[in-house]
Order: C-alpha cells, then sequence, then structure tokens
C-alpha cells in the first residue's frame, strides 16, 4: 500500500499565498479571530504577558505571529480549495462563506492557534490550518471532537500519519453499511485476515530494525491519541509488531479531515 507524501500541499501553499485576501472577505476570519484574542488567549493559558511575552510582542515577526501566519497559510489554500470546488454552486458557497464567520468556526480559529502554541514545527501548524477549515466545511464542530483531533495534529509525527494512512485504505471499506452491521466478531477476524494479506504485500526488509521500531512507534502515538485500537496479540507474528489494530471512527474522521478526503 501506498504512503502518503510528506507535506503535499506544499505546491499549493506557495501558489495560493498571493490569494490571502480573497473577495469574500475583506480580512482573514482567522487573522481577524485571533489577532484580536491573543492577548486574553494568553493570559487564559497563564502565560507571563507582561514579562518575556510582552516583550516578544515588541518585535515584529514575533513567534506567536509566525505561528498564526503559518496555520493562517494552510487554511487560506483550503478556503481556495473548496471555493474553486463550489465554483457555480452559489448556494453551498454562500453557505460555506457565511459558515467561515460562524461562532463555531471563531472557536475552532483560536482553539487552533493555541494547539499551534504547543509546537514549532510549520508542518505541523500547516495541518492544524488544513484540518480547521475542512472541519467547518463538513460542519464538524464539536468541542471536545475538535479538541481531540487538534491535539492529535501536533502530537503526532510526519511517519505517524503515513501509518495511519495505510491503515485508512486497509480498513475504509469496513465503515461501509453493510459491514458496520454485521457482527463485531466478524469485523475482528476481517481485520485479522487484512493485517495478515498486508504484510504478506509488504517488502520485510523495509520493517526490519530501526524500521519496524518506527513503525511500533508509530501505531503506540495512534493508539495513545485513540486513533487506531489494538485488536489483541496475533497467533502468527507477522511484520515487527505482536498486535493488530483496529481503525476507530476517530481515525477514520481524523485522517479525512487531513487529506479532505470526505469533502472532494
Amino acid at each position: 500500500m501506498s504512503e502518503i507524501k510528506p507535506n503535499q500541499y506544499d505546491g499549493e501553499f506557495a501558489a495560493l499565498q498571493h490569494q490571502r485576501e480573497m473577495e469574500s472577505l475583506s480580512r482573514s476570519p482567522f487573522v481577524e479571530t485571533v489577532v484580536g484574542t491573543a492577548a486574553s488567549g494568553a493570559d487564559k493559558l497563564g502565560l507571563p504577558i507582561s514579562g518575556l511575552i510582552r516583550w516578544a510582542l515588541k518585535g515584529g515577526q514575533t513567534p506567536l505571529e509566525t505561528i498564526v501566519e503559518q496555520i493562517e497559510s494552510s487554511a487560506t489554500a483550503a478556503i481556495a480549495r473548496h471555493e474553486k470546488r463550489l465554483d457555480g454552486h452559489d448556494k453551498e458557497l454562500r453557505e460555506f462563506r457565511e459558515a467561515l464567520q460562524s461562532q463555531g468556526a471563531q472557536t475552532a480559529y483560536r482553539a487552533a492557534v493555541f494547539h499551534g502554541m504547543r509546537t514549532f514545527d510549520p508542518a505541523k501548524h500547516m495541518r492544524l490550518g488544513t484540518l480547521t477549515i475542512n472541519c467547518i466545511y463538513v460542519d464538524d464542530l464539536v468541542p471536545e471532537s475538535l479538541d481531540e483531533m487538534m491535539r492529535a495534529t501536533v502530537e503526532l509525527a510526519e511517519h505517524d500519519i503515513n501509518v495511519l494512512g495505510s491503515i485508512y485504505k486497509m480498513q475504509i471499506h469496513l465503515f461501509l453499511p453493510q459491514e458496520v452491521q454485521k457482527e463485531y466478531r466478524w469485523r475482528i477476524d476481517a481485520i485479522r485476515s487484512l493485517w495478515e494479506q498486508y504484510w504478506d504485500n509488504q517488502a520485510f526488509s523495509n520493517y526490519q530494525g530501526v524500521h519496524g521500531q518506527a513503525f511500533n512507534s508509530s501505531c503506540a502515538r495512534l493508539q495513545s491519541v485513540g486513533l487506531i485500537a489494538s485488536i489483541g496479540t496475533k497467533t502468527i507474528l507477522r511484520g515487527p509488531t505482536m498486535h493488530d489494530y483496529e481503525l476507530l471512527p476517530e481515525g477514520k474522521n481524523f485522517y479525512e479531515r487531513l487529506q479532505e478526503i470526505a469533502v472532494k
């Protein structure tokens, strides 16, 4: 199974940078929300705004401003992709633009920045922007769910996302209505069979030694953020891990939000 290439939207970010001021919005709703609440947000986080943070804010390109800029860059690119997709569908396009200004969206923008402050990795900031807009697009803004997805966005490495992508492609058909209705024991048997086929089709040399440990580490992180779950120890050891894993609904939704699979 092929893996998702890292930073697949980089070219689009660069090409769409000049579109950051869109016709429908006098200024990005992301920036309007965050700039107006950055100081109060810092207070809520218990940051010493009167000390080092205030000193940092005196310079032009501050760390916080850089985070906002990186998240907004990918958010703007995601908005442009959705607007292009909705071109000619006036009603849906209007509803999307209204959703970008909704209270739920405002909360999501703030949450993205607060989670973004936990990492200095630009790629993770880019993911946050894409995730935020895609969640707004499909109206997936339940605070608890959104918070968990954003937490996973900043805690997972690129290799973790690739592993999740492989598991997603392996098991996505098990979320079809006719499959979900089957007994759970049948689902477990099907998942075990899928993993056997997966390892039979992989070049085992790619999963030996350090590479095998990297696979195990990714599965451990994916399980720790609630995206996959172990279905128990294998009876026959295949691959670098003693466990087979089930893709959870949260993992399905998270991967689709990052890749825009569900909104194409």
